[in-house]
């Protein structure tokens, strides 16, 4: 049985919120294929303030990379050197394979990289420095083999300094100062110098994950993520005052962002209420993180804790964190999540910053079918087939019924044709 100590007064995005993002980004795509780069530059204007040039030199990366103080870069490159060695580590699990499954027939599947693929790393309140690695680095680790970078300007000099370091250290071959939609578009049809790629990744605002959405098919994406959320379960072990922390450091994102706690414990379920409430008083972003906490925040009290596990994998959080006696039998047995950090040693903000998963997950219960962008996203897995005569001689009158039943005649003279040529199997 679930209990609630206090649900969120709103849970999700109203109908018409949802429309007009769509129908505005619908709009500004059909103008940015029928205007081509005019569209993308006059966008970059009226919504960024950005009329210079979009693509940034050689020269401008260099200045900025000056700079920046060396404790930045140091810490760079240890989040980089993190997250691409566990890419190299997932990339080592994709085995290719060949088999031979009857006489004469093998069957395989081959690993290839995406060709061209483009990053968009979100500027904004908070400037996502490290979605830099997170979408670049991988991809390098993927092989791909040409990577651009797109962030909106931070102010009149451009793209926001570390960001611009990270896109460039990450291993971008281009970096282009556009922002949202046409960002989007400019990747996908490839228009102001960027050369057209085959695949988009990275998070934004609701209009560029609906940008992502509609321009599926012309390209490839990562996923569709929305409003970052956080889940987490505690037990009567947890400490109320570390969990409320955790709850807040993901409120603060924006008002729609969910925090939500699972508990076998009335009593943490009741104290990290007020703690949520004590911290809320101190904490430098509480007016963001105090209206995401009351539309959309919840504490749920259930029995035990399978009933916990259930309801977190109902849940189905971006970001799931197990605070209990029995953190091993929560990580067997949880389902739906983007990703899990076990233990109060664990924090979301290593992931998010480098400790070495992606921090590009799924939201809004799409955990319910998929993981994150990691390196296999950028990797088609393909199948072929080989025969020899006997083989093919064998199956061809399987094929053909097959292509009979289904009154696919031409598809069963191909079978047909193969039975005569190979007469029996010699």
């Amino acid at each position: 049985m679930r209990r609630y100590l206090k649900k969120g007064a709103r849970r999700d995005q109203g109908p018409q919120d949802s429309q007009r993002v769509e129908d505005t980004v619908r709009g500004m795509l059909a103008e940015i294929r029928g205007q081509g780069d005019a569209a993308i530059r006059r966008y970059a204007s009226e919504l960024d303030g950005w009329s210079q040039d979009v693509r940034v030199g050689r020269d401008q990366i260099d200045k900025v990379a000056a700079r920046l103080p060396e404790t930045f870069k140091e810490d760079f490159e240890v989040c980089k050197r993190q997250i691409q060695e566990f890419a190299s580590r997932q990339l080592a699990s994709m085995t290719e394979i060949e088999e031979e499954v009857g006489p004469g027939i093998v069957l395989g599947h081959r690993h290839i990289p995406v060709k061209a693929v483009g990053c968009y790393i979100p500027g904004g309140k908070y400037p996502l420095v490290s979605a830099a690695i997170m979408s670049v680095g991988t991809a390098r680790v993927a092989g791909v083999s040409y990577v651009a970078g797109c962030a909106p300007p931070r102010d009149a000099d451009g793209i926001y300094p570390p960001t611009l370091y990270a896109l460039d250290s990450a291993g971008a071959d281009e970096i282009y100062c556009l922002g949202g939609v046409q960002a989007m578009a400019a990747m996908a049809f490839g228009l102001v110098g960027v050369r057209a790629v085959d695949m988009i990744t990275g998070p934004g605002n609701p209009y560029v994950a609906e940008a992502k959405r509609q321009l599926f098919g012309t390209v490839g994406i990562d996923l569709l993520a929305g409003p970052t959320e956080i889940l987490v379960i505690a037990d009567q072990t947890a400490d109320p005052s570390l969990v409320a922390t955790d709850l807040l450091g993901q409120a603060e994102h924006g008002p729609d962002s969910p925090a939500w706690l699972v508990t076998t414990s009335e009593e943490i379920g009741r104290q990290v209420l007020a703690e949520v409430e004590r911290q809320l008083q101190t904490l430098p972003t509480k007016d963001i993180a105090a209206v995401s906490w009351n539309d959309f925040g919840e504490i749920v009290v259930v029995d035990d804790d399978d009933e916990a596990i259930a309801a977190s994998d109902d849940y189905a959080p971006e970001h799931l964190e197990v605070m209990t006696a029995r953190n091993d039998h929560y990580l067997a047995n949880l389902k739906n999540y983007g990703s899990l950090f076990v233990g109060e040693e664990t924090t979301v903000a290593y992931g998010d910053k480098g400790i070495g998963t992606n921090h590009t997950l799924p939201t809004g219960k799409a955990a319910r079918y998929t993981g994150g962008l990691w390196v296999g996203k950028y990797i088609k897995t393909v199948t072929y087939q080989r025969m020899t005569p006997q083989a093919s001689w064998q199956f061809a009158p399987i094929a053909a019924r097959q292509c009979e039943v289904e009154s696919l005649l031409a598809h069963k003279i191909t079978a047909d044709v193969r039975r005569a040529r190979f007469g029996s199997g010699s």
